[in-house]
């Protein structure tokens, strides 16, 4: 194949490269946000005189804050362009960043990042869609590579960042998303084409239940654990707001299906039309697993690397830099493959080794284990995860109807979302389990939630090989979890595109339509 060939071109018959590489920038922060504080929850104790729940707000309020959105943030970029609505996230998100800096207190920090979390919420659908509008369908996978590598890599990039920070002090693991949001603020502005929107009336009713369903089920997810799934509200069990954002979630989605957009008509928050593909169907499935896993693996490793070897919040980080390295260094390749090859074939691989690299790290996370046997599952767990997110991403989107490019992203990056919200409750359950029966009249005390749990130091010699066992196998519940999202995976359908291929070489018109 020739490079003119190759060369990607947009509808406007521009290359799409330099829009894409502008958005990613803000793309990396927002997610690296995510995660960057869980370092620094030492430094916040102490500076802003505060006890540990309400440090743990910090990450909870701004996971909340993103999350809850992205169902009304997608369709925004439908209806507004995605450009401006990026460009107004990333405003907002950077003037929070600001504001959590300069911030004294606690509150003030929790209150910051909610509208950090807004900002993120508005710009995350917009990547996706200008991928999707953008990018011919036979030639989005390298493009959707690129995008599934900056958010694996900033997911595992936050604690080590956070690590090298918090050393110049907490404020700094927020200010320094201020420069970096200058400039991708100006290369977005000069890069990101202006594409069409639509002008239809906005369903209000939908943004409420959506709204109202998400912040229910999320926060109800987030808090379980610390309130031991009892009593909230007065009288109110956590798991009652769940039930209740899952009935609203309900209605939401009745709602949609009774609404028909005509001229002039209402248009649906989330058109249910998107999931007659199967493909897209399957791949928020799949996503679902994933974010699960990255976000559930990270916490019993962290804790057993601080707790257990008594490493530094930074050495501990570095743990996952071969995970990082590989995952993005790799990316482009699994990228151009999944443009040629059937998606089942690389997302298969991808989550089977995904899986096997779980449940080998769980096999040698002992006491004493030599730190090249830790490598060596971590760095397969790299390759697995440059193997994931482009098949995944790019079977979700071949399909999308371009005036629903930002609904799809939406309901793509919810899913994602709420997979990662899942993964930090049920690994936190899981631990505080695995910690009772291995470290009877100890496990449940002295641990705390995930995100401080080895702020004390290093453990007594009688009990790290128990707490290293009880982290081991707290990993196999994102590796269990997995095998879910590989079964989806499995069942993609044959892209079009390969169909349109096939047709081609072997000339048959038929295998090209069907």
């Amino acid at each position: 194949m020739t490079r003119a060939r190759e060369r990607v071109l947009g509808p406007d018959g521009t290359s799409p490269w330099p829009a894409l590489w502008a958005m990613v920038i803000g793309f990396f922060m927002i997610l690296v946000d995510a995660t960057i504080v869980t370092v620094a929850t030492p430094a916040l104790l102490v500076a802003l005189d505060a006890d540990v729940n309400s440090v743990v707000w910090v990450t909870s309020a701004y996971l909340l804050a993103y999350a809850v959105p992205l169902l009304i943030t997608g369709r925004l970029g439908d209806r507004f362009g995605p450009k401006r609505v990026y460009l107004a996230g990333l405003a907002v998100f950077t003037l929070a960043s600001l504001w959590c800096g300069l911030t004294g207190t606690v509150g003030a920090l929790v209150a910051a990042r909610v509208v950090q979390g807004l900002g993120a919420a508005m710009m995350t659908p917009q990547t996706m869609a200008v991928i999707t509008r953008t990018f011919p369908a036979d030639q989005r996978g390298r493009a959707m590579s690129l995008w599934g590598a900056v958010a694996g890599v900033a997911t595992l990039a936050g604690p080590i960042l956070g690590g090298a920070l918090v050393g110049l002090g907490w404020e700094w693991i927020f200010f320094v998303n201020v420069p970096f949001g200058l400039v991708a603020f100006v290369a977005a502005w000069r890069l990101v084409p202006s594409l069409a929107t639509t002008r239809r009336r906005f369903d209000l009713v939908g943004v409420v239940l959506s709204a109202v369903g998400m912040f229910l089920l999320v926060f109800g997810i987030q808090q379980g654990q610390k309130y031991d799934w009892g009593p909230i509200v007065g009288p109110i069990p956590v798991w009652a707001l769940i039930v209740a954002g899952v009935v609203v979630l309900a209605v939401f989605v009745w709602w949609q299906s009774v609404l028909r957009t005509r001229d002039g008509g209402i248009e649906p928050l989330v058109t249910l039309r998107l999931f007659r593909d199967r493909n897209f169907s399957l791949a928020n499935v799949a996503i679902c697993t994933v974010g699960f896993a990255v976000t559930a693996q990270g916490f019993p490793l962290m804790i057993y690397a601080q707790s257990v070897r008594g490493w530094s919040p930074i050495q501990a980080a570095l743990l996952l830099a071969p995970l990082a390295i590989l995952s993005g260094g790799l990316a482009p390749w699994t990228g151009r493959l999944t443009d040629r090859v059937h998606p089942r074939l690389i997302g298969g691989f991808g989550m089977s080794t995904f899986v096997i690299g779980l449940f080998w790290l769980a096999a040698v996370m002992g006491a004493d284990t030599p730190v090249w046997q830790l490598v060596l599952p971590i760095a397969l767990i790299g390759i697995s995860n440059s193997c994931v997110w482009a098949p995944i991403s790019t079977s979700a989107t071949r399909n999308l109807p371009m005036d629903q490019a930002g609904s799809g992203s939406g309901v793509y990056n919810t899913t994602r979302q709420v997979g990662a919200v899942l993964g930090s409750a049920g690994i936190a359950v899981l631990m505080e389990a695995r910690l009772a029966a291995l470290l009877p009249g100890r496990g449940g005390t002295g641990t705390g939630p995930p995100e401080t749990a080895a702020a004390g130091g290093p453990l007594p010699e009688p009990l790290r090989e128990p707490f290293a066992a009880a982290m081991a196998q707290s990993v196999l519940l994102p590796a269990g979890l997995l095998v879910v999202g590989l079964a989806a995976v499995a069942c993609f359908a044959t892209p079009r595109h390969l169909l349109a291929r096939r047709a081609v070489v072997t000339g048959s018109e038929p295998v090209a339509r069907r």
